[in-house]
Formats: structure tokens, C-alpha cells, sequence
């Protein structure tokens, strides 16, 4: 990051280089192109393993009944669901996106799994969070971090919202570990996702913005020190398929 001329400051979307208050302009521009088939690409790009990723997330969250949860980036309010179910009717699960057009199919799917008690879904940024302080016992964003235009101020709004004892969970694309399947992923994800936004979702050009944005994401241990300095302790990470995607875990104390 850097500045241009002496006031604008400069972020990157993507590969691109652009004012910092352009991006979630762009970002939400991405998503809203993308809302109506997002779902079905994200089966199509992971081979169904998002699923499995997210359903690891709620096996580490610790979650119980009565319990409160914050979903950040919450897209189509898949966490938001598998949380809703175990929380319970005494607890509380609120899933907060930028985007109008996701959370307009997330509410439809929640309320076709016939789930309404408890469960709020609003239009908030993942950097200005308007929730009372030590709120939630958990606090989750899954493919959402990358999106944010700056990463710490976010991890620190988000370490706000826990109660003592709460913890985060950040489920993001990471960095493959194993040198030859890193370049294979590195030629599915350029070569063959942006042509299938444009198949199936008829946007090549989003998806090619998703595959730069993991790319521009930090590793996993830039992304470890970067929730320590956010004030969270024994954080830790789980790579999942191999290092593409990784769930962090870090808690307040």
C-alpha cells in the first residue's frame, strides 16, 4: 500500500492498483454480478469442497446452545444456517454483508430451511461493525477477508465484538504447501475459473478478480501474526485441501 499524491491512498483490487475508497465499491460490484449463480460456482470451483470447509468451522467453533454468533462477509448466509441449528431458539446468529443482493438469497434460503427465530442478516462492513462490544461467543468470516480493503482494522473489529473466551474463526484461500501441486492450482485457478464465471455465471472478468484476490491474500503465517497483533492469543491454523484454503482460530481473553 502506498500513497498518490499526497492525500489518496492506494489499495489493490486484484492485480489492479486503485483508491482505497473505490474498493468496496468494486468488491460489491463483483458480488452483486455474481449473487445469482454464486453458490453454484462455488461447488463447481471447489468440487463441492467449500461445503466440507465450512462444515470444519462449525466443528471448531465450539458453538453450543444459547450461544451468540456473528457471521462477517456473510454472502448467502451458509454459516449463518449450519450456526442457526445449533444454537438453538435461545441463541442469537447475525450475519452482516455489504452486499444487498447475497443477503436477498441468503433471507429466501433461510427462510425456505425454515429458519427465522433468532437469525438476522444486515448490511454492515466487516471495518465498522455496529455492535455492542464483547457481544458474540464467536465471531466467523469465511471468504470474506480478502475482500476488505484493510485486513487489520477489520480483525480488530471483529476481535471487539468477543466476549472473554470467544474466539474467531477465519476460513480463507491460503497458500498451497506442496511445490508441484502449487503450480497446478496456480494454472486451474487462471486458466480455467474465469472461463467458467463466464459459462456459467456469464462474468469472466468477477472471477478473475477472485483468483487475483487469493493471490494478493497473505500466507498463513502473515495472516496468524496479523490476528496476534489484533489483540487475539493462541491462535492457530488448520490447512485444508492441501493449503488452498486455511482456518485460523484465535481467541480473547
Amino acid at each position: 500500500m502506498g500513497t498518490q499524491g499526497t492525500d489518496t491512498q492506494i489499495t489493490h483490487f486484484g492485480f489492479r492498483q486503485v483508491d482505497e475508497d473505490e474498493k468496496d465499491t468494486l468488491v460489491a460490484s463483483v458480488f452483486r454480478s455474481v449473487a445469482g449463480q454464486y453458490d453454484l460456482m462455488n461447488d463447481l470451483m471447489s468440487l463441492g469442497g467449500h461445503r466440507l470447509w465450512k462444515d470444519f468451522v462449525i466443528s471448531r467453533s465450539s458453538v453450543r446452545s444459547g450461544h451468540k454468533v456473528l457471521d462477517v462477509a456473510t454472502g448467502t448466509a451458509d454459516l449463518v444456517r449450519r450456526f442457526a441449528e445449533r444454537v438453538g431458539p435461545d441463541g442469537q446468529v447475525v450475519g452482516v454483508d455489504i452486499n444487498a443482493d447475497m443477503l436477498a438469497i441468503g433471507r429466501s434460503r433461510l427462510v425456505d430451511a425454515g429458519i427465522a427465530q433468532g437469525v438476522e442478516l444486515l448490511i454492515a462492513n466487516a471495518e465498522q461493525l455496529p455492535f455492542i462490544e464483547h457481544r458474540f461467543d464467536c465471531v466467523t468470516i469465511a471468504f470474506g477477508l480478502r475482500n476488505v480493503t484493510h485486513i487489520p482494522i477489520a480483525l480488530q473489529a471483529m476481535t471487539r465484538m468477543l466476549r472473554p473466551g470467544g474466539r474467531l474463526l477465519v476460513l480463507e484461500f491460503s497458500q498451497p504447501r506442496d511445490g508441484p501441486f502449487a503450480r497446478w492450482y496456480n494454472h486451474y485457478s487462471f486458466k480455467l475459473i474465469p472461463p467458467l464465471g463466464r459459462v456459467v455465471a456469464g462474468d469472466e472478468e468477477s472471477y478473475r478478480y477472485l483468483v487475483e484476490s487469493i493471490r494478493r491474500h497473505p500466507d498463513q503465517e502473515t495472516l496468524k501474526d496479523m490476528m496476534l497483533s489484533a489483540g487475539l492469543e493462541d491462535v492457530s491454523y488448520h490447512n485444508l485441501s492441501g493449503g488452498v484454503v486455511a482456518l485460523h482460530v484465535g481467541f480473547r481473553y
